[in-house]
């Protein structure tokens, strides 16, 4: 469905479980900074949540719908992904909210967590630092979510490897690099006992 923020218009898919009842977690969920929400990693998300009752939103950002590689600054990106949040969230009132992406995605998920009513964050890919550039590090940005945030890495990343310092949980696959193609599997497995614990209704600490 269309979505018009004060950036631009964006496009967001949402996928309903097939349980009856109400779902037991809204996700929501977005792309890199050159990529899409077909993205192998977040299709892994997207089933391991629905699998848990959850309804699963994934976002088309306004630059990326534009045709734009470059997110440009991060306020007005921020200001977007929380406006269309706060539509989804109305949508689906009293649900809990947990919110992600990949590589980029995921520093706007962690950024905006706590505006937004995040009760957590599944942060895939992070890009912890430019390749090449450890010194310019992003860890403030897992840290200051306010929420528990879950990362899931490859540890041949050259974006580089979040640690148990900067978030609730890290979980390191082996062989993967930015992209976690290698097994998308591996990612849903990661994020589901994730999931699961908040779908029941049993907060992590973090």
């Amino acid at each position: 469905m269309p979505l018009t923020t004060a950036h631009g218009p964006a496009e967001v898919t949402v996928e309903e479980p097939d349980a009856a009842g109400g779902p037991a977690l809204l996700v929501v969920l977005t792309h890199g900074s050159n990529g899409g929400v077909e993205a192998p990693d977040l299709l892994a998300v997207r089933d391991a949540a629905l699998a848990r009752g959850a309804v699963v939103a994934r976002v088309m950002q306004p630059f990326r719908l534009a045709g734009r590689r470059a997110p440009g600054p991060a306020a007005r990106q921020d200001e977007a992904w929380l406006e269309i949040v706060a539509v989804l969230r109305g949508r689906w009132p009293g649900v809990p909210l947990v919110q992600g992406g990949r590589s980029n995605g995921a520093r706007v998920a962690c950024r905006t967590a706590g505006e937004a009513g995040a009760v957590g964050v599944v942060a895939l890919a992070f890009p912890l630092h430019p390749p090449g550039r450890p010194e310019r590090s992003r860890a403030g940005e897992l840290r200051g979510a306010g929420v528990p945030v879950l990362v899931v890495n490859g540890d041949r990343d050259p974006f580089g490897v979040p640690d148990a310092a900067d978030a609730a949980e890290v979980v390191v696959l082996a062989g993967e690099r930015h992209e976690l193609a290698r097994d998308p599997a591996a990612v849903g497995a990661a994020a589901a006992p994730w999931l699961e614990r908040w779908a029941a209704g049993r907060p992590l600490v973090g």
